[in-house]
């Protein structure tokens, strides 16, 4: 692998590591006492209340059915089917509510696994939200190639998410590493 390979997977690496320790709005559905972590005490938690907590915090207890993602911060097939029309309809880059966007949809795929392993949601939903995703990254890309023959002007800029900016810097050779980081 090229340097320049490795430091754009290194880059994106570290943009879905902030992500990851971004807080994320959460419901409790289980009582639960809380445990003790390295000095850090997480919880208790109350059935009905909300709690904002990192999202690599809240990923074992949404595992163990005690925390729920809200629906506000909901990401699932519905909502990537949307942002892939909106993107596919719209000769620009949409304009995500996060710059965090696609690393919301790759980390978000867990809990549709996890829906679909506890029967909660039909198989055939996960083929849909790749389905999704690969068009939102392939109509993205097809205009992201298209500004790098012009200059980026503040507004594309800004209609970019932290991933595709550090992916601007590096295109030409990189396209393939970004695309498959999202898919996998």
């Amino acid at each position: 692998m090229s340097k320049i390979e490795e430091d754009l997977a290194d880059s994106i690496k570290r943009i879905n590591f902030r992500f990851v320790n971004q807080e994320i709005k959460m419901e409790c559905i289980k009582n639960y006492d809380g445990f003790s972590l390295l000095d850090e005490r997480i919880g208790p938690f109350e059935k009905g209340k909300e709690y904002k907590l990192k999202l690599f915090k809240g990923i074992t207890l949404i595992e163990k059915g005690v925390l729920q993602i809200t629906t506000e911060e909901k990401c699932d097939n519905t909502i990537v089917q949307r942002h892939a029309i909106a993107e596919r309809d719209n000769q620009k880059l949409v304009r995500q509510e996060s710059l965090f966007f696609l690393n919301k949809i790759k980390e978000f795929k867990k809990f549709l696994k996890m829906d679909i392993k506890k029967g909660l949601r039909p198989p055939l939903d996960i083929n849909k939200y790749d389905s999704y995703i690969m068009s939102i990254l392939d109509h993205r890309l097809v205009k992201l190639l298209k500004l790098t023959n012009t200059e980026l002007s503040l507004d594309d800029e800004r209609r970019l998410t932290y991933s595709e900016q550090a992916l601007f810097d590096k295109i030409s050779q990189l396209i393939i590493i970004w695309r498959k980081f999202y898919l996998n």
